[in-house]
């Protein structure tokens, strides 16, 4: 497929955005294991530790006597060449430079070691020592995991503003929940990020139109069962299918929409075939979720090399929200290039997707899968974030129709990163 010369030149603006992010990831990915331990130190020594925030000095002077070691990171981009490269390689170099070159990084590209559907297995067995993994993939094996995704539906959908609530919130009440950290615990794996909100969700179209009527009869593709019964609900034919087949299936006209995220549907092309976006202003559609693991082998690492990975979170955070508010961004304007139109759903039909999702968490409420009081701690996270963040001087200066305009791409999110640190991650910081 040959890329028109403003679609690659707005893939070059996108792939430092996803880099800073994806790098993170992996930091964040490498201190999952000592995380999961309990804040224990896992089973590796205690030599080289030092205290939270110290010094580089201070942290060479501690790392100075253990042998150099390698971790092997499967990230979630397909080749060293993605857009989305940078998920591997920033956060190795990041790990790398804090470790004074002790810690090595093995970056694997392309699921190669491990797919999706084992890539677990293989963080537990020490096949992968860290990776980006998508639960959402398993609802049966994560079904604590996945109900909190879906109980994220319903809170601020702004690509700016939302996107930082609700990744707080995310990573704030998953810690809170026993029942989510226990499932990766159960596998002999450690989480740090146990759910990654990732990116909002949009409707996505190769015509235009985001009327309810419009949707009567369309096929879309869905990444969870939850968005599944939505579209349901509305009328629509819901279609799951692996996100590699989406772009020849929205050519092929074998579906009509895809509920989807802007920053891996700008990066696959999708605006070339379905350039008409739908977003939400008063709710939004549940999340799929993700999750930063730390396999069996982080537990085995010096205490020191388990806290320089954990460490990280800060710039994690900053480069998971460039990847994904500088990736909104970029994909408005890559869709406005295309002909798209930009459309806010109208208000009375995003009474009926929040009326969906309301019942939606009473259904899990009931179900007590992650707790009888999920909702009740998503509500209160979010009250508190959307708090916090404000304080902190961000705020939303336009619509999601012109946020390719009003956006700032040298925005620093490391402070909303630092707040989490402190508040939710330190805690858990292996000691």
């Amino acid at each position: 497929m040959v890329l028109s010369a403003a679609r690659t030149a707005r893939l070059r603006r996108l792939a430092p955005a996803v880099a800073g992010a994806s790098a993170l990831a992996f930091a964040l990915t490498a201190c999952a294991g000592s995380a999961g331990s309990g804040g224990g130190g896992g089973g590796g020594d205690a030599a080289g530790a030092y205290e939270a925030g110290a010094s580089q000095e201070d942290v060479d002077a501690a790392l100075a006597d253990l042998e150099p070691v390698e971790i092997i990171y499967q990230p979630s981009a397909a080749s060293q060449e993605s857009v989305q490269s940078p998920s591997g390689t920033v956060l190795a170099e990041a790990i790398e430079e804090r470790s004074g070159g002790k810690i090595t990084v093995d970056t694997v590209w392309g699921q190669a070691i491990a797919g999706y559907s084992e890539i677990h297995d293989a963080l537990g067995d020490g096949r992968i020592d860290l990776a980006y993994t998508l639960p959402v993939y398993d609802p049966a094996q994560f079904p604590a995991v996945n109900a909190l995704g879906d109980a994220l539906g319903g809170l601020d959908p702004s690509p700016f503003m939302g996107e930082m609530i609700t990744n707080a919130v995310a990573t704030d009440v998953a810690w809170q929940t026993p029942e989510i950290v226990a499932e990766y615990e159960e596998l002999g794996i450690s989480p740090i990020a146990p759910t990654v909100a990732s990116g909002g969700y949009y409707t996505m179209c190769n015509t235009p139109g985001v009327e309810e009527s419009d949707f009567d009869g369309r096929q879309v593709r869905i990444a969870s069962k939850t968005q599944g019964e939505l579209m349901s609900s509305i009328g629509a034919s819901p279609v799951s299918m692996e996100y590699t087949e989406t772009f020849e299936a929205l050519q092929r006209n074998t579906v009509d929409c895809t509920l989807g995220q802007l920053v891996p549907s700008a990066e696959s092309g999708i605006f070339e075939v379905a350039p008409h976006i739908g977003y939400m202003t008063e709710t939004s559609i549940s999340r799929s979720p993700g999750a930063l693991i730390a396999g069996s082998g982080v537990d085995d690492l010096p205490l020191g090399y388990q806290q320089v990975i954990f460490d990280a979170y800060t710039d994690y955070f900053h480069g998971q929200m460039m990847t994904t508010i500088n990736g909104n961004s970029v994909a408005i304007g890559m869709a406005k290039e295309a002909d798209g139109e930009i459309e806010q759903i109208p208000e009375e039909f995003q009474q009926e997707i929040a009326q969906f999702s309301e019942d939606k968490r009473a259904e899990l409420a009931e179900s007590g899968v992650a707790g009888d009081e999920l909702q009740a701690r998503v509500e209160e996270s979010a009250e508190k974030w959307a708090t916090r963040i404000e304080e902190m001087g961000y705020s939303d200066e336009g619509t999601t129709e012109d946020f390719d305009e009003w956006f700032d791409e040298d925005t620093d999110f490391r402070p909303v990163g630092q707040a989490i640190f402190d508040e939710v991650i330190l805690p858990h910081r292996p000691s």
